[in-house]
């Protein structure tokens, strides 16, 4: 590679850990509103399927990047990008716990009161968020690379998905569990929501397949890239 190359590959790893991390954060920050979707009119467990919190929106693009990162960079480049959103998911905890300990003026638009109740549990929200994320993004890290020795860096489709899956239902049932245990989200939701939250993250990691096909042929085109080849910015 050209001393061209190596930078503009720098700067796109860079750009993809950056969206990354913003994935990662938001959505320890909005979990706590819940939207439905019904395709279809179904129950599961006393709960109509896809009940699910919106902090599931975002948090899917994580597996994305970081399956696109592996196949590319590496699995220390994806190792270091979890390591990272966790420093920047524990600093976004911090800055939430001083704001919330600041009194708020009697004009201000967001009154204490107003902004703990939004905020307020963010900060169990994101330590059970990184106790999970931090274990599901290795299992998705591991799984990934397993699946890519396997087949020798084809069929990215079943390292894709067969690693996705299995990491958002650990995800999924853990953080769940947690938020239930710590009395956030009421036990009779439990079962609806692990069903709901994993079945949801099963369909945008299918629906994600051609936009990492996508990415990696535009890499491996750009850059030249055999079959298995990784980018080495050293």
């Amino acid at each position: 590679m050209t001393r061209k190359d190596k930078l503009t590959a720098q700067r796109i790893y860079i750009l993809l850990g950056g969206l990354f991390i913003t994935s990662l954060v938001v959505s320890n920050l909005i979990f706590q509103k819940f939207f439905y979707w019904y395709p279809f009119d179904v129950e599961i467990f006393g709960s109509k399927l896809f009940e699910i919190s919106v902090g599931i929106l975002p948090y899917p693009i994580t597996f994305l990047i970081t399956d696109l990162i592996s196949e590319i960079y590496g699995k220390k480049r994806a190792n270091d990008v979890v390591v990272v959103g966790i420093f920047a998911s524990l600093f976004s905890l911090l800055i939430i716990y001083a704001a919330d300990v600041v009194p708020a003026t009697p004009w201000a638009p967001v009154d204490n009161n107003t902004f703990r109740i939004v905020f307020g549990n963010s900060v169990i929200a994101v330590f059970a968020s990184m106790l999970t994320y931090l274990f599901a993004q290795f299992v998705d890290i591991q799984i990934y690379h397993f699946w890519k020795r396997l087949t020798k860096g084809k069929h990215l489709w079943i390292r894709n998905n067969f690693s996705t899956w299995f990491s958002q239902f650990v995800d999924t049932f853990t953080i769940v569990f947690l938020l239930c245990t710590f009395g956030i989200i009421d036990w009779v939701n439990f079962k609806g929501l692990l069903v709901s939250g994993f079945l949801f993250k099963v369909f945008v990691a299918v629906l994600d397949t051609p936009l990492l096909y996508l990415g990696v042929y535009l890499f491996k085109n750009r850059f030249n890239l055999k079959v298995n080849e990784e980018l080495d910015l050293l």
